[in-house]
């Protein structure tokens, strides 16, 4: 039992990414920033910031990514319900990319300053 609900999230991951394109250019970015930071070998704190910055949005476009897929579900007519719950999710990622950008910034920008500068 414990193996099919690992082989079901997998395969939310695969979907989430196969049919998502805001998903696919997040993992672009992931892969910038684990690039960069390990280009600038950043610490193991350093890291771990990344790393929550990176999770955070993953799973809030996964999040938004299923509510669209329920309400879609229940109707694809305007309601004003459905949107706001909509907006909700698309809010909560916007919101968590940006937190992400900051985090980004505070971690590698100070180093990335310095390398460039020489």
């Amino acid at each position: 039992m414990r193996l099919a609900s690992f082989i079901a999230a997998w395969r939310g991951l695969i979907i989430l990414f196969k049919t998502q394109r805001h998903a696919r250019i997040h993992l672009l970015a992931t892969a910038a920033a684990v690039a960069v930071g390990a280009w600038l070998d950043v610490d193991r704190q350093q890291w771990c910031w990344l790393i929550v910055a990176i999770t955070m949005v993953i799973a809030a476009e996964g999040f938004n990514t299923a509510v669209e897929k329920l309400a879609d579900r229940v109707t694809t007519e305007h309601d004003p319900l459905i949107r706001d719950a909509k907006d909700l999710a698309a809010g909560a990622v916007l919101w968590a990319a940006l937190g992400a950008a900051i985090i980004g910034l505070i971690v590698l920008g100070p180093p990335l300053w310095a390398r460039l500068l020489g």
